[in-house]
């Protein structure tokens, strides 16, 4: 790709003239950045992680590019938009329009599908509508979100969920002792008081011995029957509600996918779930599923791979469809050209992976004839096989060549090959960068005395001498999604290497062993609960004992050393800022006066503990903090944070302020001083430069040296090179996939053919 890259640079087809011009920003962790970008041109950003990539492109250039266009709207408008706060910096000139494709998770709940997210399943609801035989009316009739479209029975979710009753009560038990099993309404929590204290129902008789009316009365109620209940708040009387009705009420008929990860693993515990035996999973109702275009029904089209589709609507050549069936065309179209064309359109959104999701954000600006803009991704080459990068890389100069801006953040070696123009940040994290180290070429960046610079020329180093496993844990006849009952074995207590490209079904496999497996610590890539009250400290869960420790050396209570609580400055009510909202004007945040930004109030900031107070200690690195406090847990918590790399933040920063690579790592830091003998990571090298990477790698190699077995699903070709164990699926996509094309040592995975990843580490271990 290196070498493709140069003829890419000189044969774009407009560059414009200009620069974008940043003078003396300083937010986060930038220390008076002043850059021109060129305008018309590819720039990647590099750097390690938290070195102030982010900083410049999203929270500078994209918020105040964003805030400006906003401007040109009335003051009507304005109030109903996002409000962006002016960036700290003296000066942001001649800036373009900003479309920004971030890293945030595609998500979305039951309803949100493939061919919702990129609209083209409202084409082919129109396509429908118009051609269909016999019609079942307009094209809301043909939506599994609209009543006139959606089968009654599963409310166009597709599948029915009920209650497993015998998970839910034990009826050996009485309610006093727990017979009801689901912990938000067990004994002791104000839900479970309706039943354990209902005049109506012995507490201490088992249920089994229930006559039919007290068992009737305990699912459903009675109208007008009261109970009183005990809370934190006082003692209340309140209508009696049926065990079965209020479990329906607050988790059936709610989208699971709406509910925070917690309460979703807790309540799917309890249920059944199965196809819906009407629409047989097709969400439509019989008027919608009975209509045919071609002799194809809409899921006939929904449940067919992209590239199937395309071939079958390219066959449409009525007249009056044709226009229509072209469109739909067109559009997947752009789904197949970046890879994604074993996806089908009846994939909810929520079972993508990282770079699937990445990818199917930017399908709809393949079709943007609009130039003059600025394109800002944020490590878009996430989830990213290596064979698939240079699809992500023909996109990116496509969009330059109609003459935009490209700017990305990324730390992929062929990306930054395809350059026009390379920004690199550093030289370190946190406080220890901010700044910029080079800008250049790609070429000049790999001769640079820089981080980036000197890993760009470094070739992985494939394991000579692989750990012995200490045993087998199996994963047997797994079939589901595109799996084609695999048996696979992962050797125990070694470092195993799951890979291969983009729905392969790598992570189903991995899902299959963490089933078949319990006890796993599993680190997945969903994002961390983040806000401006949450921190280091207080992710880490070590902010319990610290205020424990002052409220024991002070003789205060310990609510007195919470900044979310009793000891909050009254002025800022904790957050150390106090933001101004101007209502259709800009918002305007400044330091709290009171406290200087230290949250805390006068009195404790007194109080104080070996001379510090709290407020001192949330402003210590965890360096620091791992010398001051001789508490075992909590030097366990913080050594964890050293392992992933993360000592430079403070204890009190708020995790707002991190980036997705330092996110990515702290969520890790919680992982790793949980017992257990299996660990199962998903893409941990998300967000991280190759420096850290060799940290991350090192970190595994201690794990699995303390007699655990560490599996990953990984991309990154280091990962790979240094595992001991690898396990290779494809060899494509969607049905293309499935299989196990290798299993071996990262050795033997270098001589091995009909492997992409075998390929591509080839081809590093080489030289790109």
């Amino acid at each position: 790709m290196r070498q493709n890259s140069t003829r890419e640079r000189s044969t774009g087809s407009c560059h414009c003239g200009g620069f974008l011009t940043v003078v003396g920003a300083r937010e986060n962790n930038l220390q008076d950045v002043s850059l021109r970008i060129p305008k018309g041109r590819l720039t990647v950003f590099t750097g390690v992680s938290g070195s102030g990539k982010s900083s410049v492109v999203f929270d500078t250039l994209a918020v105040e590019s964003q805030r400006q266009l906003n401007e040109t709207y009335t003051s009507f408008v304005r109030n109903r938009l996002p409000k962006y706060e002016r960036p700290h910096a003296d000066a942001l000139e001649d800036l373009t329009p900003a479309i920004v494709v971030d890293q945030r998770p595609v998500g979305g709940h039951s309803r949100s599908t493939v061919g919702t997210m990129t609209d083209v399943y409202a084409v082919i609801r129109v396509l429908f509508s118009r051609h269909g035989t016999p019609s079942a009316g307009p094209a809301t009739a043909y939506s599994f979100n609209d009543p006139a479209g959606m089968c009654p029975r599963c409310d166009g979710l597709g599948r029915t969920v009920a209650p497993d009753w015998d998970r839910v009560l034990d009826r050996d038990l009485s309610l006093a002792d727990g017979a009801v099993r689901f912990p938000p309404f067990a004994p002791g929590t104000w839900q479970g008081q309706a039943y354990t204290n209902s005049d109506d129902l012995d507490p201490h008789k088992p249920v089994r011995d229930f006559t039919a009316a007290e068992r009737e009365f305990l699912m459903r109620g009675r109208p007008g029957s009261k109970v009183t209940v005990h809370g934190t708040g006082g003692t209340w009387t309140t209508e009696y509600e049926g065990l079965a009705d209020r479990f329906e009420r607050l988790y059936l008929r709610r989208d699971l996918a709406a509910m925070s990860a917690r309460t979703r693993d807790t309540v799917r515990r309890f249920l059944t779930e199965d196809t819906c035996p009407d629409c047989g999973g097709a969400r439509l109702n019989a008027a919608a599923l009975a209509t045919r275009v071609g002799g194809l029904s809409i899921a006939d089209c929904a449940r067919m791979q992209v590239t199937d589709l395309i071939g079958a609507l390219r066959g449409i050549d009525d007249p009056v469809a044709a226009p229509v069936a072209r469109a739909a065309v067109t559009a997947l179209e752009r789904i197949e050209a970046i890879g994604l064309g074993y996806l089908s359109l009846d994939r909810e959104t929520a079972t993508l992976s990282g770079g699937e999701g990445q990818r199917l954000k930017t399908v709809r600006h393949l079709g943007s004839s609009l130039s003059g803009m600025t394109y800002i991704f944020d490590e878009p080459t996430v989830g990213l096989h290596p064979r698939d990068v240079h699809r992500l890389g023909d996109l990116l100069l496509r969009l330059r060549d109609r003459g935009n801006t490209v700017l990305v953040v990324e730390h992929d070696p062929d990306v930054i090959a395809l350059a026009d123009h390379v920004v690199d940040m550093g030289p370190g994290a946190g406080a220890g960068g901010g700044r910029v180290v080079f800008e250049g070429t790609p070429d000049a960046l790999a001769a640079a005395d820089t981080v980036t610079g000197r890993y760009l020329g470094r070739r992985p180093t494939v394991k000579d001498v692989v750990r012995e496993p200490s045993g087998a844990l199996w994963v047997r006849d797994a079939g589901r999604h595109n799996l084609r009952s695999l048996s696979v074995r992962f050797p125990a207590g070694v470092l195993t290497a799951v890979t291969g490209v983009a729905g392969s079904g790598k992570s189903t496999l991995v899902a299959e062993f963490t089933a078949a497996h319990e006890d796993a610590v599993v680190v997945d890539q969903s994002s961390i609960g983040i806000s401006a009250r949450s921190t280091p400290a207080t992710y880490l869960g070590i902010m319990d004992t610290v205020r424990g420790i002052f409220a024991r050396e002070t003789g205060r209570d310990p609510g007195l050393f919470s900044f979310n609580s009793a000891g909050a400055c009254a002025a800022c009510e904790g957050r150390g800022t106090i933001r101004t909202d101007l209502a259709f004007m800009d918002p305007v945040t400044t330091t709290c006066p009171d406290c200087a930004g230290r949250r805390f109030g006068d009195e404790v900031l007194a109080l104080t503990v070996a001379g510090r107070s709290v407020a001192d200690v949330l402003d210590m690195t965890a360096d620091e903090a791992l010398g001051f406090f001789d508490d075992p847990a909590v030097g366990r918590r913080l050594g964890a944070l050293r392992d992933v790399g993360l000592t430079y933040l403070t204890l009190g920063q708020p995790l707002s302020t991190l980036s997705g690579g330092e996110r990515q790592r702290i969520k890790l830091a919680t992982r790793l001083h949980r017992t257990g003998v299996v660990y199962v990571l998903d893409e941990p090298t998300t967000g991280l430069h190759m420096a850290d990477v060799d940290g991350l790698v090192t970190m595994l190699d201690r794990l699995v040296d303390r007699g655990n077995t560490v599996v990953v699903v990984e991309h990154h070709l280091d990962v790979v090179a240094r595992a001991d164990w690898v396990v290779d699926l494809g060899p494509g996509g969607g049905r293309e996939g499935g299989r196990v094309v290798f299993e071996g040592t990262p050795a033997q995975l270098l001589r091995a053919d009909g492997t992409f990843t075998g390929e591509h580490l080839r081809r590093a271990v080489r030289g790109r």
